[in-house]
């Protein structure tokens, strides 16, 4: 059994522990709110620009309004954006979200090459021996469209070049602060029929009516397809960011109870210990005190 000092040293470094996760969970509330303001501001935004995506793929004609447009006859490489989270503490945010990747791609159809948003998912991904082609970390703590948008063109690059014949984005949804659900959308090339979340955007059975271009077709539609499809992987950050910021506050929380759950756990062996070495004293000094009275009497 630990003696007393060494359990007043173990009560003493779980104490610093528990307020360490405290000050990292109110921290995470603060942030989780900012993030949670952040999507809600912008998720009208993408929900209509994917609105937007999903017409426009159903034109008459696609093949020949975009090359974003047109899938592929045979799918040779694919490319996965896989957003994760830069720093750890998350509970099981970032090894869930590479698990359900794993999930997905580990025997796709065709080679899948990644793209890794947030450092641990591209440790993670590098682990696993996964090709990673690139990697975007440190990202702002609240990010604007600009800091992102290279992300977004690189996948869509990476499409047109010929590099990639498929383009999909894996990320953590937000649905509440209980609750963040793994998903993954095909971004490239647009997928009407399919449409992963589509039904979640107003998505309607009927036939579209056609969309009358001015002043030029193409102009508008090399400007506002590259733009929202690199606005989807905005919207997926800011909803993994949200995600992010809720696991840890809960991972936080749990840890801050458990640590309290624990000092008093020791508290409790640490009294016991000390009753016992007391005991022990009472009893020396009881026994010595009869050994003395023997002794006295003897000499009488």
């Amino acid at each position: 059994m630990a003696s007393a000092r060494e359990m007043r040293l173990r009560i003493r470094s779980v104490k610093n522990i528990s307020q360490v996760t405290r000050a990292l969970e109110a921290v995470s509330a603060s942030k989780v709110r900012k993030a949670v303001a952040a999507v809600t501001a912008t998720r009208a935004y993408a929900t209509k620009a994917w609105q937007v995506l999903t017409h426009v793929a159903g034109q008459p004609g696609r093949a020949n309004l975009h090359p974003l447009l047109v899938g592929r006859s045979e799918v040779r490489k694919a490319l996965a954006l896989v957003v994760s989270g830069d720093r750890g503490l998350a509970g099981a945010y970032n090894t869930n979200i590479i698990r359900y990747t794993a999930q997905q791609f580990d025997r796709y159809k065709a080679p899948v090459a990644y793209i890794a948003v947030g450092r641990k998912g591209r440790d993670m991904l590098l682990r696993r021996r996964k090709d990673v082609t690139a990697e975007f970390s440190n990202l702002p703590a609240a990010p604007e469209f600009k800091d992102v948008s290279a992300i977004g063109r690189l996948a869509v690059d990476e499409f047109l070049k010929g590099d990639a014949d498929e383009v999909w984005l894996v990320y953590t949804d937000f649905v509440n602060m209980g609750r963040q659900e793994a998903v993954v959308k095909k971004l490239l090339p647009l997928d009407v029929e399919g449409g992963e979340r589509v039904q979640d955007f107003e998505h309607r059975p009927h036939l579209t009516a056609a969309y009358i271009y001015e002043p030029a077709e193409r102009e508008i539609l090399d400007e506002i397809i590259p733009r929202f499809t690199a606005l989807q992987v905005y919207q997926a950050i800011l909803e993994s960011q949200a995600s992010e910021h809720a696991a840890r506050m809960v991972a936080m929380r749990n840890a801050t109870d458990n640590a309290l759950e624990l000092v008093d756990s020791l508290q409790l062996d640490y009294n016991k210990a000390r009753q016992q070495t007391i005991t022990n004293d009472l009893l020396d000094i009881a026994g010595g005190a009869e050994a003395l009275a023997r002794t006295l009497s003897r000499n009488l």
